[in-house]
Parts: structure tokens; C-alpha cells; sequence
């Protein structure tokens, strides 16, 4: 990256090109969709290359990509549940008549709260909240992609699972 900065396209081109896979490898992890998930890897690829200028050539790559890939992906999945809450699937037949109906609605109107209020806590809960919650990453890797200490990250999490049980519990009761 240190050379695509110092303007050497052939080193940048290829730093795209073997980046990539690894993009796709986390962000299969989280899209079902193949569209999703192109639409996601492109999505990271431009915002590194929109950014690449705010790379650091002294502090590791690998976790500059990680963090940019995730936040990416979270967009991407915050417009799937967006789109979501707004379509009606027309192929759920089986679904809605296997279940009762307070269920399939409680289950959406449990999951539109939760992600509701993930967007209502303070900025470093929701991001610890995210990355080591939704995203499932361990805290060495929260910690690499954020830039907090592993502590720092506890302390959020436990709080932004406080102030979420406090958020849901007036909408949920």
C-alpha cells in the first residue's frame, strides 16, 4: 500500500487484486446473498481506494482492511434489514402457515428493536457491541481494528449490553 500511495499503479493493482479474496472471505461470512455480497466487496474496495491517502505505512495493513471491510459490511447489512422491513416476500407461504402469526412478527418486530437500539447507543458501545457481538471477532481482533485496548473494549461491551437490556425492555414489554 506504501507504494500504490507513492503513486506506483502497477503495486496498487495488485494489492487490489490479492486483497480481494480475503474481502470476499469476510464478507461471505456474513451475506447470504451473491449480489449482497459482490455489492459489499466492491463497496470496500472503493472506499479503500477512496481512503487509501488516511493509510498509515508505519502501522499494519491487515488490520486497516479488517476495520474498513467491517464497517462496510455493517452498512451493507443495515441496508438489507432497511429494504427488508420495507418488501414482502411473496415465496413465505410454507412460512407463515407453519408458524402463528405472533411469532413471525414478534421475531421481526424483536429484530427492527435490537437494531434500533444498537443505533441509539454511544458510538464506542455500538461499535464493541457490533464487532465482538454481531461480528463475532475475538478481542485481539476488536482490538487491532479498532485501535482500543482489550480492556477498554470489556468495558464497552458490558456496558452497551446494559444499555441495550435498559433500551428493550420498554419496547419489548
Amino acid at each position: 500500500m506504501a507504494r500504490a500511495q507513492d503513486g506506483d499503479r502497477e503495486a496498487y493493482r495488485t494489492l487490489l487484486t490479492e486483497v480481494e479474496p480475503y474481502v470476499r472471505s469476510i464478507a461471505i461470512k456474513y451475506l447470504r446473498s451473491s449480489s449482497d455480497l459482490e455489492d459489499a466487496v466492491q463497496d470496500v474496495l472503493m472506499t479503500v481506494h477512496s481512503i487509501r491517502q488516511t493509510y498509515d505505512p508505519k502501522r499494519p495493513f491487515g488490520p486497516w482492511l479488517v476495520a474498513i471491510a467491517h464497517r462496510r459490511i455493517i452498512d451493507q447489512l443495515r441496508r438489507q434489514t432497511r429494504r427488508r422491513s420495507r418488501e414482502i416476500e411473496l415465496s413465505t407461504e410454507h412460512e407463515t402457515f407453519a408458524a402463528p402469526p405472533a411469532k413471525l412478527f414478534g421475531e421481526r418486530s424483536v429484530e427492527i428493536a435490537l437494531v434500533g437500539a444498537i443505533d441509539k447507543l454511544p458510538p464506542d458501545q455500538r461499535d464493541a457491541i457490533r464487532m465482538m457481538k454481531l461480528e463475532e471477532m475475538s478481542l485481539k481482533e476488536a482490538s487491532q481494528a479498532s485501535g482500543r485496548s482489550i480492556s477498554a473494549l470489556k468495558v464497552a461491551t458490558h456496558r452497551a449490553i446494559r444499555n441495550l437490556r435498559k433500551l428493550l425492555k420498554g419496547e419489548l414489554s
